[in-house]
């Protein structure tokens, strides 16, 4: 029997692991963890950024920009996710789907520009500190953000568009978590070779050139570091620098895994659970990484605690 196919804008059903419904009830919980961690976590670095004096500095504005971002990032699909996984209904209507679909590629592209930006922050940091208040100034700072931000719009806005544009089968049923454009192009019933090589170059731009940049960067770093002769010159230099290297890590070796590997058809749920990790887990370990292993957050938050506990 063939499968029809039409262009209506019917309903999505996003199957995730609608055969494990066993798994789906502990995803749910654990899903719901990780969020309220993402939200109170981002959050208090966004605050702590703003109101302490001594914070008001380029890495902790661009902090607080991936603190947003991930905290946007993540309520774009999450909330999706909680409903499918708690009942049988499956359902996203089609507008919800390119919104989703508008807004996480928006968000998920802002991401890997915004790494560039605080790697080159870094950079500058560490190998010119003389001129990093003269390079680093304020308005250099808007300016790199916006850059991050408008990139990220501008891929949304060519992506999305060609990617909804394709005519899906009638079934409509999406295998992921949610409306990524892979799992979208996997449905069409056309052939879909101009938007997989769309895809290909856009992943390429956007998650290869980035980390070679990042990584060219942090050699630079560590060169920098090692020509420091004092210990406790370098522990501070490697100080400011580890906790974005381990986040870039968490990001890029999760998102790579989904738009730069071949889709394997007898381990469908490899790129599931990699989905699950860098739209759940990597937003709720950002705050958690970044005020562990730094100090002067955590002296923010002491101070703000106690200007509370005095009040």
């Amino acid at each position: 029997m063939s499968t029809l196919c039409n262009d209506s804008h019917s309903d999505f059903i996003l199957l995730g692991f609608s055969d494990k419904p066993y798994l789906e009830k502990v995803l749910f919980w654990v899903i719901l963890i990780f969020y309220g961690l993402t939200v109170s976590g981002n959050m208090v670095i966004m605050l702590v950024s703003w109101l302490d004096p001594k914070l008001q500095i380029p890495m902790y504005f661009f902090l607080s920009n991936l603190s947003f971002l991930d905290l946007c990032f993540t309520s774009s699909c999450v909330p999706q996710m909680l409903l499918n996984f708690w009942g049988p209904e499956k359902t996203i209507s089609y507008t919800g789907c390119a919104i989703q679909l508008y807004v996480f590629m928006w968000l998920g592209a802002t991401e890997c520009v915004l790494l560039v930006v605080m790697a080159f922050d870094r950079y500058v940091a560490v190998c010119h500190p003389l001129q990093y208040v003269t390079i680093m100034h304020s308005r250099v700072c808007v300016q790199l953000a916006v850059l991050a931000w408008g990139t990220g719009l501008v891929q949304s806005l060519i992506q999305a568009p060609a990617t909804l544009r394709l005519p899906f089968c009638s079934h409509r049923m999406v295998d992921d978590l949610l409306c990524e454009v892979p799992a979208l192009i996997q449905l069409s019933s056309i052939d879909t070779t101009y938007n997989e090589i769309q895809l290909s170059i856009a992943s390429f731009i956007l998650l290869v050139v980035p980390l070679i940049i990042i990584l060219v960067s942090y050699g630079a770093i560590a060169k920098a570091v090692l020509r420091i002769k004092s210990a406790a010159g370098q522990k501070k230099a490697l100080g400011t620098c580890t906790s974005h290297l381990l986040v870039v890590f968490l990001f890029y070796g999760t998102v790579t895994g989904v738009y730069l590997t071949p889709k394997d058809p007898y381990v469908p749920e490899r790129g599931k659970f990699l989905t699950l990790f860098y739209t759940v887990v990597t937003p709720a370990l950002n705050p958690l990484i970044y005020t562990l292993r730094n100090k002067e957050v955590k002296g923010a938050l002491m101070r703000l605690a106690k200007k509370r506990w005095d009040f």
